[in-house]
């Protein structure tokens, strides 16, 4: 009897072992779905959301919808466009043309693209492409690119033409400055090397090989299974997105994915199945300083705390295109994975990314709050600024609402578009209070009264926008054009 019983413990503590692990999954999954729809409750979150821990899914679920018009719902096997989630697919081709010498990273761009203006094709490296230290405009940030081009088909050969004799912003090498244009000098590279396009390349030698069936470059006018249509978020009103032509993106944003497809990508990044460990490594290495931490070959490499006196090291990237913004962030160490989809254009993406960090890792984490902006837009748009003023004045103090710089940001800039100008100011000066270290919120405050013809306070700004943030380059410049007139 007593050797039964102490086998009966032995067993009963085997099993108990055994199902901690998965009790401890259980519980952050319930902890993740509580945060994520508290998110889409207060209307700063609507797409599809999935946890790795420790290389295994413990949390994969849809929320709002994926067609609004339709109540269709957002669902793991949902499509969603990634924007600049895409520019690690592109690395990863340049690297295995590299691995099968097709092509060398620390050579001339003309090498591969002969036509490319030697004045400046010269000086830049397919290294300096894919670290953002080519000096290159930027093309989507030419003025009234998205209002006068973005809807227009375009070759890779078009869209080089748009900024290749432009005159570089620096020298190459010198610095990190995220440029979407060297991105697309990637895929033309691709495209001439391997003979293929950069469509086909892509899926024959990742998305086949890896079963990534969901996963592709997207065509506006294919019948595309389970696409999300793409929305845009006007304070608490959601409208659709503005038509974009996916040629136009190309390979620095044109792919579409899933959640889980994203996983199976993720998980592929521990193996040798696609590239071999050297070459893997030398899309993961820390080349150039960037936002905090640093930049690899199509990844944002930063050191984050676990909450155990200690960091882990984070890769991760973020997209946005019109009507979506995504963000895919891995934990090598742990093998942790967050991938977040939405698709109702810019939200905090980050921070929810950094709560779930903390639930994986047993840390405390803060649950969202009403937005401040989303009130006061419906209320500055409709009411005017006295009625605006009041309603922040009896809000502001509320444990319930919060400030976000971005949202703030963006409802200024829309009150500018409906050339309400003095509720604008008024938004972009409540960010600066609320914000006070942020060259941004100045920056915006010094273009709102510029806007409104205020040049004394447009000049102020400005300079508060670059003295709290000296890579302000467009503040640099305008700053200098107000001072001339």
């Amino acid at each position: 009897m007593k050797t039964k019983s102490i086998q009966f413990i032995a067993l009963s503590l085997f099993v108990s072992l055994l199902t901690l692990p998965l009790s401890f999954a259980q519980n952050k999954a319930k902890e993740i779905e509580q945060l994520m729809s508290k998110y889409n409750e207060y209307g700063q979150f609507n797409g599809s959301v999935l946890v790795a821990e420790h290389g295994k899914v413990i949390f994969e679920k849809g929320f709002g919808n994926a067609n609004i018009e339709w109540n269709i719902p957002n669902q793991p096997d949902t499509k969603f466009r990634l924007g600049s989630i895409s520019k690690q697919f592109t690395t990863f081709l340049i690297i295995k043309l590299a691995e099968e010498g097709k092509l060398k990273l620390d050579v001339p761009i003309t090498t591969y693209l002969p036509d490319y203006p030697k004045a400046t094709g010269d000086k830049i490296t397919i290294h300096h492409l894919m670290t953002h230290t080519s000096g290159i405009p930027s093309y989507t940030s030419f003025p009234d690119f998205f209002r006068d081009k973005s809807r227009n088909p375009y070759t890779p050969e078009g869209l080089t033409k748009l900024f290749c004799d432009l005159p570089l912003e620096f020298t190459p090498g010198e610095k990190f400055n995220y440029c979407n244009s060297g991105y697309i000098l990637l895929g033309y590279i691709i495209e001439k090397v391997s003979g293929k396009t950069y469509e086909n390349y892509l899926q024959e030698t990742i998305l086949t090989p890896l079963k990534m069936a969901n996963t592709g470059y997207d065509h506006s006018d294919i019948i595309l299974k389970n696409r999300a249509a793409g929305y845009e978020k006007r304070g608490k009103v959601i409208v659709n997105a503005d038509y974009l032509d996916m040629s136009v993106p190309y390979s620095a944003g044109s792919l579409y994915s899933t959640v889980e497809d994203l996983y199976l990508w993720d998980q592929s990044l521990y193996t040798t199945q696609l590239l071999s460990e050297a070459s893997m490594n030398l899309l993961f290495k820390e080349y150039i300083p960037a936002d905090g931490g640093h930049y690899g070959y199509g990844w944002f490499i930063n050191d984050v705390a676990n909450g155990k006196n200690s960091k882990v090291k984070t890769i991760s990237h973020g997209g946005g295109i019109n009507g979506f913004n995504t963000i895919i962030s891995r934990i090598p160490a742990d093998k942790n994975l967050v991938v977040i989809l939405n698709n109702t254009g810019g939200t905090v993406l980050e921070e929810m990314n950094q709560a779930i960090r903390n639930i994986l890792y047993d840390q405390p984490y803060h649950l969202p709050k009403k937005s401040v902006a989303f009130e006061l837009l419906e209320i500055f748009t409709n009411d005017g600024l006295a009625a605006g003023n009041t309603a922040y004045a009896k809000i502001k103090n509320d444990p319930t609402y919060g400030i976000k710089e971005s949202d703030m940001n963006r409802v200024g800039y829309r009150l500018l578009e409906l050339n309400k100008k003095k509720e604008a100011i008024e938004i972009f000066k409540i960010n600066t209070e609320a914000f006070p270290k942020s060259g941004n919120t100045y920056d915006s405050l010094g273009e709102a009264y510029l806007a409104d013809g205020n040049k004394k306070l447009a000049i102020v700004n400005y300079t508060k926008s670059i003295e709290l943030d000296p890579s302000n380059e467009n503040g640099k410049k305008i700053l200098a054009e107000i001072s001339k007139k």
